[in-house]
């Protein structure tokens, strides 16, 4: 019998239930539909990894990846039809996006008498399974993780090996990659995200909690493109932890909790992808029409007069990732200090970030502007400066992105408005961050007063 096994954010052969569950019963096809609708929404930097991703995972499948481009809801089924598959085997979707498609294709399937699959998804624990104890979802992330170390994860589910992969005819070349211009992308595919793990496990876990937060160093271990496109699955990672002692392996297992949390929260609050859970400041608040444009031009370009957010938004440009600390700190002055909506940002983000997420976009967006369930209180304003000089304290990662002031030595580097006149040719800053914070603040008091 005949199988199909639908990747889509699982682009690997080891630790794939949803794979071995097809391989169970006889031969398979395996498939990747260019759905045109996501590639046309993605910005080039993940479509060109994922491009590169499909290619290796084509290349251990001894050329039998069959790529598809159109609609879902009618190549999956034609395919079935082909082939005649006895069912057609996926992880399961949570996305807004996802959730729609997979049921339209499964009254499809189901019409033709081929059954739609799941089995897992791209999380440890599946979005929706964890309710508090009066069975509603949960709000808070503290909560949350205690929940979900104590459900706890099954081990890996084995290598793919023994899959039967069986060809078949139709399939369309992957596209060209887009023009990256100076760009560079770390290398993909599951061979590569198994090495990056590995050397992650050895040089930055065991100081995970110590150097996460410092941009200035390799402290964080760039798992992140991976994880996305599932070239590794979280119980990997999971099951590599647990071996560990200390507060690294900790640390690093509680950011992957953070995922899960948004992957769930965004599952029982679809409209999250584009709007505010909560209102935080009046409509008359925000930034609008030319000064809107201005300020955020000068915010994507990284030429805000603040270095350690400029650096942050270079490195986007540059490599398609920035350090999840600046990141914060560029996502709160975006909307507490040139006010504009948080929805921008995460539109950019999804543009330029080759780790690009929908969950994990758009929830850490509302985290930072306080919008979220669980986000950070209104009141919490990053201030660049301090942020860059507690966390870039010798000014090496502004120096190294923002080439202007590579000739200013140490903590300085980060309040070049103090050095005396023509010291170096760097944008003036666009606000000042105190005043701006405190607008903030009495945007948040107006709008908690009106409720």
């Amino acid at each position: 019998m005949t199988a199909i096994h639908w990747f889509r954010r699982d682009l690997r052969l080891a630790d794939n239930p949803a794979l071995l569950a097809a391989a169970a019963g006889g031969e398979v096809v395996g498939v990747f539909v260019l759905d045109d609708r996501l590639w046309h929404s993605a910005g080039a930097p993940r479509r060109a990894y994922l491009v590169r991703s499909l290619e290796a995972l084509d290349a251990s499948m001894d050329g039998r990846l069959l790529v598809l481009r159109g609609d879902p809801v009618d190549v999956i089924p034609r395919l079935a039809r082909e082939v005649e598959a006895v069912a057609v085997h996926v992880a399961g979707s949570y996305e807004p996006y996802g959730v729609r498609r997979d049921r339209t294709v499964e009254a499809a399937l189901d019409a033709a008498g081929t059954a739609l699959v799941r089995t897992g998804s791209a999380y440890a624990v599946d979005p929706g399974v964890l309710r508090t104890r009066a069975g509603g979802p949960f709000q808070v992330f503290t909560p949350f993780r205690t929940a979900w170390l104590e459900r706890g994860w099954p081990g890996p589910a084995g290598e793919g090996a023994r899959v039967r992969w069986v060809g078949a005819a139709g399939g369309a070349a992957l596209p060209a990659e887009p023009d990256l211009g100076g760009l560079r992308l770390p290398d993909a595919g599951e061979d590569a995200a198994r090495r990056r793990w590995a050397s992650a496990l050895d040089n930055v876990v065991p100081r995970y909690a110590d150097e996460r937060d410092r941009p200035d160093r390799e402290g964080t271990s760039r798992m992140s493109a991976a994880l996305r496109w599932g070239e590794v699955h979280p119980r990997t990672l999971l099951g590599d932890l647990g071996r560990l002692p200390g507060d690294g392996p900790a640390m690093f297992r509680s950011e992957l909790a953070w995922r899960e949390f948004h992957a769930d929260v965004l599952h029982h609050h679809p409209s999250a992808r584009t709007e505010s859970l909560r209102p935080v400041a009046p409509e008359d608040a925000w930034a609008a029409g030319d000064r809107e444009h201005a300020l955020l031009t000068a915010w994507q370009d990284g030429r805000t007069g603040y270095p350690f957010v400029d650096a942050g938004m270079r490195q986007l440009r540059a490599e398609g990732w920035m350090h999840g600390r600046t990141r914060m700190v560029v996502a709160s002055f975006l909307v507490k200090d040139l006010h504009i909506r948080w929805q921008r940002g995460a539109e950019h983000f999804l543009r330029w970030l080759v780790d690009a997420d929908l969950s994990q976009n758009q929830l850490n967006w509302q985290w930072v502007a306080g919008t979220g369930r669980d986000a950070a209180p209104f009141f919490r304003v990053f201030n660049p400066v301090a942020q860059g000089q507690r966390y870039d304290p010798d000014g090496d990662y502004v120096r190294r992105w923002v080439p202007e002031l590579r000739g200013v030595a140490g903590a300085a580097v980060h309040e070049p408005w103090r050095l005396p006149a023509g010291t170096v040719d760097y944008p003036e800053r666009l606000v000042d961050h105190a005043a701006e914070r405190r607008v903030a603040l009495e945007d948040n008091a107006r709008a908690r007063a009106s409720r």
